[in-house]
């Protein structure tokens, strides 16, 4: 049976399933993406680039056609006009695909398909912006331009078997790379301790982003109540669910502390967001949250 799941007609028919949803997903997350407006990425401070950034006293040792005559001739001195340094910068995503965050409550989005779009997005502006992007869970570096968001892409929708919670794959970023893992991080927190861990060494800092469903939330249960994982290893039934709501509340709760906990330990932000919260939103977030950190 295991063979028959890995003919060459199942394989073709997963791929062209895969492409046939990748033009999707690259449009929404370009649409997200016009939604912010870009700006100028300097580094705050002198160096090669086009933005001015401040005048400043002339020195013994500036050549003369440094010198700014027009802003000299207002006053005493003579000075010179520096522009601000700007330099590629990479950013690096990963994006949990476990079972879990294939869940979605009523008509919304799953977490797994929110997720893809705001990484996507961020790439998309990153690459506007003149940026390297990449993926955590490829081997190649990260890169800019147009054909690698088309890799990006592709990567995010390859499908296959996968565990009920994801974790961080320890990889190496790039130092002083900025990060952004995407995840609803309801399993196991030991290896997103160790990502950051790592990451934080290597002067890495980023957003760490929770996306939840806001029926795991609010726990919307009562009565008789079948629990069972996205990948059916785990079944759990109760005639009393509404009892386990307080427990479960709690938790959460203390998961969420414990992520905040490891973000500041590590020098990077912990952002929440639900999947009937709108895209925009997220992404503006996240993006202005990584722009602090230049």
């Amino acid at each position: 049976m295991a063979e028959a799941l890995h003919t060459p007609a199942t394989l073709r028919a997963r791929s062209e399933a895969a492409a046939a949803t990748l033009p999707g997903l690259l449009m929404a997350a370009e649409r997200l993406a016009q939604t912010i407006l870009l700006g100028e990425h300097g580094r705050k401070r002198a160096g090669a680039g086009d933005a001015f950034w401040q005048f400043r006293a002339a020195q013994p040792g500036d050549p003369r056609r440094a010198i700014d005559w027009r802003q000299s001739a207002r006053g005493d001195g003579h000075f010179v006009r520096e522009t601000e340094w700007q330099a590629a910068q990479s950013l690096m995503l990963w994006v949990d695909d476990a079972a879990s965050m294939r869940f979605a409550s009523g008509d919304r989005p799953s977490k797994l398909r929110r997720a893809q779009t705001l990484a996507l997005a961020l790439a998309v502006l990153a690459v506007r912006a003149g940026e390297r992007t990449g993926l955590a869970t490829l081997a190649e570096p990260p890169r800019g331009g147009k054909a690698q968001l088309i890799c990006i892409a592709d990567a995010l929708m390859e499908g296959g078997d996968v565990p009920d919670y994801g974790a961080p794959r320890p990889r190496v970023m790039p130092s002083g790379a900025r990060a952004v893992f995407l995840s609803d991080f309801l399993g196991p927190l030991e290896p997103a301790q160790a990502a950051l861990t790592s990451a934080a060494d290597r002067g890495v800092e980023g957003v760490l982003l929770q996306v939840l469903d806001p029926e795991e939330e609010a726990f919307p249960y009562d009565g008789r109540t079948v629990f069972e994982s996205m990948s059916g290893a785990v079944r759990f039934e109760t005639l009393k669910a509404g009892r386990l709501r307080e427990d479960y509340l709690e938790r959460l709760a203390a998961r969420r502390a414990e992520l905040r906990d490891l973000c500041r330990r590590t020098g990077w932000r912990y952002q929440l967001h639900h999947t009937d919260a709108a895209p925009g939103a997220a992404l503006l977030s996240l993006y202005t949250a990584l722009e602090r950190r230049r």
